[in-house]
């Protein structure tokens, strides 16, 4: 069992010495350091840290948003830690999944994060619903008649190349292959 400890800050500028002073407090065998936001989901030294770790070991940090920057994301590291045997502390929340209260604080965090998708997905439906209710046409935007037919027309001279034809008409590619391909099967069945 060895304790790790990840120290991150999310600028060069700023330093690490709160957190460096309580993780040796707590008697860390060895520290990441890390200077790059926890938005980032490559973080070099906690992805070495992450390979290091073993069976066992336990991972503290001086608060949980060191670890991650949303509640999602730290539960996903979380249950990854929980799936390799691996143990977390993070010092400021007092929470220690070495115990059973701590392993029962991080199940609520993992609740609340789920019962917050949830809420988000639901906002999203009745907002989507509304809007239709409203009239409200959704996708992308149709595509103009008249720079389809010249796309088309570009296409069947031969002259241009596809990302040429999508420059010069602002018709993307799917739609114009499709409309390429509808003109040619109409024209296979009038044949």
């Amino acid at each position: 069992m060895v304790k790790v400890g990840y120290a991150r800050v999310s600028t060069t500028d700023q330093n690490l010495d709160r957190q460096t002073e309580a993780l040796n407090k707590y008697g860390i065998n060895k520290i990441y350091f890390e200077k790059l936001s926890g938005a980032k989901t490559h973080r070099p030294e906690f992805d070495k840290m992450i390979e290091e770790l073993t069976e066992g070991d336990i991972v503290v940090v001086a608060e949980l948003t060191r670890l991650s920057r949303s509640t999602a994301q730290l539960i996903a590291v979380g249950e990854a830690f929980k799936e390799r045997g691996i143990q977390l502390i993070s010092l400021k929340e007092n929470i220690d999944t070495t115990t059973p209260s701590g392993r029962l604080m991080f199940g609520m965090l993992a609740v609340l994060a789920q019962f917050e998708r949830e809420i988000i997905v639901g906002r999203t439906k009745e907002g989507l619903a509304i809007a239709k209710q409203k009239g409200v046409r959704m996708g992308r935007p149709p595509i103009n008649n008249d720079r389809m037919d010249l796309a088309v027309e570009l296409w069947e001279s031969g002259r241009y190349t596809v990302s040429e034809i999508t420059r010069k008409t602002g018709v993307t590619k799917a739609p114009l292959y499709r409309e390429i391909n509808r003109c040619e099967l109409t024209r296979e069945v009038a044949i």
